[in-house]
């Protein structure tokens, strides 16, 4: 029997915004799902998981239509990893948060569980990410072993349940750490998901934007060059 992967919606988040109200990307996505308030796993690796981050993040999913939001304790030492799997397999629909990429996919490999995540994935579970959490579920991203020399520049693999290369909210920097994703990734193309819209990977794999236009990259001449645009149906 042919399982039907769960579909991706990597969200940017506005790190300006700190909304009390219903998220209308949240609502969208979660009105796609179809699902009657689905029990999310919460997955905050990449804040440290961050008590003030869940409880803000909770209120927003539970006003966009989830049921209930357990948070997946990973980051101390004392957590325990059983916990972890029966939580994640237990839950309707898997959020990633944001934070810093390195160090959530650090704590999710020393936990060992990437291949939960593409188990449940696979399966039919849908994932969404949040930022930082959007890259984790996509394929690589870019990290230097000296910030200020360019060329000690290396990409190292995220959980790849999205077949994509992305950066979130970086229009203002011009996407520059994606720039470098693709240079390294070359010739691959990757997409920079400006802040409020999200990139949708449908169960068949199809790709489309919601709340605003996705422009897609790659990297050519030395340069990051754009392609085109996913716009919102």
């Amino acid at each position: 029997m042919k399982m039907t992967r769960g579909e991706l919606f990597l969200i940017a988040g506005d790190p300006g915004s700190r909304s009390r109200g219903k998220d209308p990307l949240l609502a969208g996505i979660f009105s796609r799902l179809g699902m009657v308030a689905p029990a999310v796993a919460y997955i905050g690796a990449a804040s440290k998981d961050s008590r003030l981050f869940f409880m803000w993040l909770a209120g927003l999913l539970k006003k966009a239509g989830a049921g209930s939001v357990r948070l997946v304790p990973l980051a101390s030492r004392s957590a325990d990893p059983a916990k972890a799997r029966a939580l994640l397999a237990g839950s309707d629909v898997l959020f990633v948060s944001g934070g810093d990429v390195e160090f959530g996919m650090g704590i999710l490999e020393e936990k060992g569980l990437p291949p939960l995540f593409a188990e449940l994935h696979g399966a039919g579970t849908p994932c969404i990410g949040l930022s930082a959490g959007s890259i984790m579920l996509a394929r690589a991203w870019v990290r230097w072993a000296d910030p200020d020399d360019e060329t000690t520049a290396e990409k190292f693999s995220c959980l790849g349940l999205a077949p994509v290369f992305c950066d979130t909210h970086a229009e203002k920097d011009d996407w520059r750490e994606l720039e470098t994703l693709l240079r390294l990734a070359a010739p691959e193309s990757g997409f920079g998901i400006p802040s409020g819209a999200a990139l949708h990977i449908a169960s068949d794999g199809s790709l489309s934007a919601l709340g605003k236009s996705v422009p897609c990259f790659n990297y050519r001449e030395g340069r990051l060059l754009r392609r085109a645009d996913l716009n919102p149906d």
